[in-house]
């Protein structure tokens, strides 16, 4: 258990930041310390902007994303990603392992929960999807499951519940979280991993600091692409929406969902909201296409291929200033 921050005085000797841009780094985050903690020595060690995805009390261990940069901006998406638990959850009584099989299979599914007392969200009753609920060990009153759910569940409430269903009552002892959408334990790092790359990155060698960060787009595997010419990204950056002249190639979709922009090099330039569906078969051709939500390449990344317009002034529409408001020049 971590309950002091680590030693994060290493600093290059100009004094800029380790890193800078967007990425992600995937934190084995211990029990003791609060999730806002663990990311705030990640901003500390890396001198950069921080934000994470998917709280975790401080006794509860495991995959906990620490967005860097401008990647903060996934936050929204990042946070409906599904989860998986393993928990131990200690019945009150012991009672035959049939029978915990038995409800612990009555549970998967759409339930309805509401957040425990200790919660820093309002308490209002909610629906919930538990894809999978496997009995993994069961030893006297301790039993060993993996839960595989929608975000936003509450595992010590599902652990209150069962116990009521199996008439013995039951809470939940430990709890690890082992995966957050895409990211599994597989791509879990320590603090200490990421101290030793830090100190490693400012003797000059950045590889080791580089493989712990993933780009942004590892974030998004599951959406629809839409692929864009590169004489179109500068105006994307600039806040423009995608029209379809723009549009090289695309997945399927269907309008008013969200999907992943990419260059003609599978850069990642952003997120943005359809306008349209693609059966509209709109690559090539005029009209509005996709709304930019989030963009995370800057502006003049790409040479710019729109004009801006500069339009003279209309002289009907000057207005005169008045002659009190003109100051006159001393001497």
């Amino acid at each position: 258990m971590i309950t002091a921050p680590l030693d994060l005085t290493e600093k290059r000797a100009d004094n800029t930041p380790l890193w800078q841009g967007a990425g992600i780094i995937v934190i084995d985050k211990p029990r003791g310390p609060s999730s806002h903690q663990v990311a705030a020595w990640v901003g500390e060690m890396l001198g950069c902007q921080v934000g994470h995805a998917g709280t975790l009390d401080p006794q509860v261990s495991g995959v906990l994303l620490v967005m860097l940069g401008n990647a903060v901006r996934l936050a929204p998406l990042l946070l409906k990603h599904d989860k998986e638990y393993v928990c131990l959850m200690r019945l009150h009584h012991k009672i035959e392992p049939e029978r915990i099989h038995a409800v612990a299979a009555e549970f998967t599914g759409r339930i309805y929960q509401r957040p425990p007392r200790r919660s820093a969200v309002k308490r209002l009753l909610r629906i919930r999807t538990i894809h999978q609920l496997d009995i993994l060990d069961i030893n006297e009153n301790l039993v060993l499951m993996k839960v595989q759910c929608d975000a936003g569940t509450y595992i010590r409430s599902l652990c209150h519940h069962i116990g009521l269903a199996l008439g013995t009552g039951a809470h939940m002892q430990e709890l690890r979280r082992t995966r957050s959408g895409a990211f599994g334990e597989d791509a879990l790092h320590t603090l200490h991993e990421l101290k030793d790359a830090c100190v490693t990155a400012t003797s000059g060698d950045r590889s080791t600091l580089e493989s712990l960060i993933v780009p942004v787009d590892n974030a998004v595997p599951d959406l629809p692409v839409v692929v864009v010419r590169d004489t179109a990204i500068d105006a994307l950056c600039h806040g423009a929406a995608l029209a379809g002249v723009g549009v090289l190639r695309t997945d399927e979709f269907r309008k008013d969902q969200i999907i992943a922009v990419l260059s003609q090099k599978n850069e990642f330039v952003g997120l943005g909201k359809t306008l349209v569906s693609s059966a509209h078969k709109m690559a090539g051709k005029p009209g509005l296409v996709v709304a930019m939500t989030t963009v995370f390449l800057p502006p003049n990344t790409y040479p710019r291929g729109w004009k801006k317009h500069n339009k003279p002034a209309d002289p009907t529409k000057i207005v005169p200033q008045k002659k009190d408001s003109i100051k006159k020049m001393p001497g």
